[in-house]
């Protein structure tokens, strides 16, 4: 029986061809279609997004800084400007390799590790996108050898920007103020987009408190750029807003004359106008640079500042709390009249000390053997405590702060310097809810001459004193004077900012208290009669001295033996011409013993320098 043999199946493997090809042409039709789907999606879908890639590869968007506003006393004298230089700069999101960038840059220019560090800690802290200073003022030799290398640092470039600079230094360190660079706590406050490649930001004084006003509005520019991200053409420019130039209300003169004055004293001097509250010079000592701010201090310089015994960073004049001493009477005086609890010819026999009735205690007066009988206008004259212990214990604390509150003490006086204290006027409920403690009688009588609790700051008794000088009429104290757009436009004088006028009710008490102060600097027994002489016109003023430390009753002050910081401090205030004020001036002498031998004479240079009188040395 013989089998059929098949050597080749035509049909089977025609079959199994066809099923492949079948098979291979649905797959290339899906490749196909995926394929013509994903270049849908890429050139209609996503097309705007990838086009503004593909731009970004040769266009970008650079931030134009606007200047800064200059600022300027009153006779139009620069008190902080811009100055160019050029600083060696990094955006952190263009640099490739960050670490070995930053290596090679140390190498470059001899940058230390430790500002390595520093700058390794600024990138973290900041966004990405910002620009971040390596080294500032490069010399040209600096900006040749990176300019020869730059194509090896994609990221890094040297750009030339204008610095803040202080041309007179420490004078004004604390009333102009300083910026510094931006940190986190300041990127919590601003406008983001209005700060694009600005480094640098009012951080005290009216820096800080006009920053809105000194900044200006930033500008853009399109530019196409190369692979390296060189600038290769400008494509749109929109121009950045200059801030606006600060007038401010000071005379460097007269700021410069009380530096000087003040001497090697720590303190305080405040100068205004009482009409306008212009203030027309602000001291305060120590001080210190402001340039050394500008550009980033140094750990070591910003070391030395800090931890000074003396503060020079303190800004004294609206920060510094100081017993107001004598310095207080002329209001405790006023409380009295117009409470009705003293006439100008009620007298108080002074035997040089007080006691309650009652008590065996004794409070003493500042002269031992006492004044004896004086009336109000001697009171001031002589500065006789027990006169204001008699009257401050009449009249009640309570009564006393209320009188007082009218005049700001213990409240900010909204001076255009940001970080103003509220000082301390106290009263039995200021103690009750902040010492859960009574008010007790005898800390009336030490309220009534400035001392205990009390604590005034510098701008605070210069504004209070302002108030006394204008018989009620409040003009609030202010640094700026006005503003401009730029140099050819005119001057936009700012208001003159004004509060109620005191409730004083019987006008002729303001009377008796200006001829009493003036008795002060022209009375025969006055505590500063030199400083009223030799003037065209009449100098109102009142002493003021006040203790640092309290002093036991069996106990006597020796200044021979007493460290210097223990010494007392010495305080004037004084606004002259008495009948028509212009001029207010407040002296705190830290540890300067007597306001009449230490202050006073301080008060007499300002009040010469202002009125422009030439008088011999006092």
């Amino acid at each position: 029986m013989s089998t059929r043999f098949v050597l080749k199946d035509h049909v089977n493997e025609s079959r199994l061809v066809n099923d492949r090809l079948i098979f291979s042409a649905i797959f290339a039709g899906i490749l196909f279609t995926v394929l013509m789907a994903r270049l849908a999606i890429l050139q209609v879908v996503d097309h705007e997004h990838f086009d503004v890639l593909s731009n970004k590869n040769r266009v970008d968007i650079e931030p134009l800084p606007p200047q800064r506003g200059l600022i300027y006393d009153r006779n139009g004298v620069v008190l902080a400007e811009n100055i160019p230089t050029f600083s060696l700069e990094l955006i952190p999101e263009k640099v490739i390799e960050l670490d070995e960038t930053l290596s090679e840059l140390a190498a470059l220019f001899s940058v230390s590790s430790e500002e390595i560090t520093d700058i390794t800690e600024k990138i973290k802290q900041q966004r990405r996108f910002r620009h971040v200073v390596i080294r500032e003022r490069l010399t040209e030799q600096e900006v040749a050898i990176f300019s020869a290398n730059r194509h090896r640092f994609p990221g890094v470039d040297v750009v030339g920007r204008l610095i803040r600079h202080y041309p007179h230094g420490a004078l004004f360190a604390h009333t102009v103020g300083y910026v510094g660079r931006i940190n986190e706590k300041d990127q919590a406050r601003i406008d983001e987009k209005n700060y694009k490649g600005t480094l640098q930001i009012g951080k005290t004084g009216v820096e800080k408190y006009y920053e809105d006003l000194l900044h200006g509005q930033v500008g853009y520019q399109q530019v196409e750029t190369n692979v390296q991200g060189r600038i290769v053409r400008e494509l749109e420019n929109e121009p950045s807003v200059s801030g606006q130039d600060l007038f401010l209300n000071l005379d460097i003169h007269l700021q410069r004359v009380a530096s000087e004055a003040l001497g090697d004293y720590n303190g305080s001097i405040v100068a205004m106008d009482p009409k306008t509250g212009g203030i027309l010079a602000i001291v305060s000592k120590p001080d210190f640079d402001p340039n050394l701010f500008v550009s980033g201090i140094s750990l070591k310089d910003y070391a030395v500042l800090r931890d000074s015994i003396d503060r020079p960073l303190f800004d004294r004049a609206i920060r510094g709390h100081y017993p107001p001493g004598s310095t207080l009477k002329p209001f405790v005086a006023l409380a009295g009249l117009e409470l009705g609890v003293v006439r100008k010819n009620t007298k108080t026999y002074c035997p040089g000390w007080y006691s309650l009735p009652g008590k065996d205690h004794s409070y003493r007066c500042w002269k031992a053997h006492g004044h004896g009988k004086v009336d109000l206008k001697q009171s001031l004259a002589q500065s006789c405590d027990v006169y204001y212990y008699d009257l401050a214990h009449v009249l009640g604390i309570d009564r006393l702060h209320n009188f007082l509150d009218l005049f700001g003490f213990g409240r900010r006086t909204g001076v255009d310097i940001p970080s103003e204290s509220r000082g301390l006027s106290p009263s039995s409920e200021w103690k009750r809810s902040a010492r859960n403690q009574v008010w007790y009688p005898g800390e009336t009588l030490i309220s009534g001459i400035g001392q205990g609790f009390n604590q005034t700051t510098p701008v605070q008794l210069a504004y209070a004193t302002s108030l006394l000088a204008m018989r009620g009429i409040n003009a609030l104290p202010q640094v700026a004077r006005g503003s401009r757009e730029n140099a050819n436009s005119e001057l936009s004088l700012m208001p003159i900012k004004r509060d109620d006028s005191l409730p004083i009710v019987k006008t002729s008490n303001w009377q008796v208290i200006v001829d009493s102060m003036v008795e002060v600097t022209l009375g025969q027994r006055g505590t500063a009669k030199s400083v009223g002489k030799d003037f065209p016109f009449v100098v109102a003023g009142k002493t003021g001295t006040a203790q640092v430390f309290g002093i036991k009753q069996d106990e006597k002050y020796d200044v021979e033996t007493l460290a210097k910081r223990l010494h007392d401090h010495a305080l004037f205030m004084a606004f002259a011409p008495a009948e028509n004020p212009e001029f207010v001036v407040v002296v705190v002498a830290e540890n300067g013993g007597s306001g009449s031998k230490t202050a006073a004479p301080i008060a007499r240079k300002m009040i010469d320098q202002y009125f422009g009188v030439a008088t011999d040395e006092h």
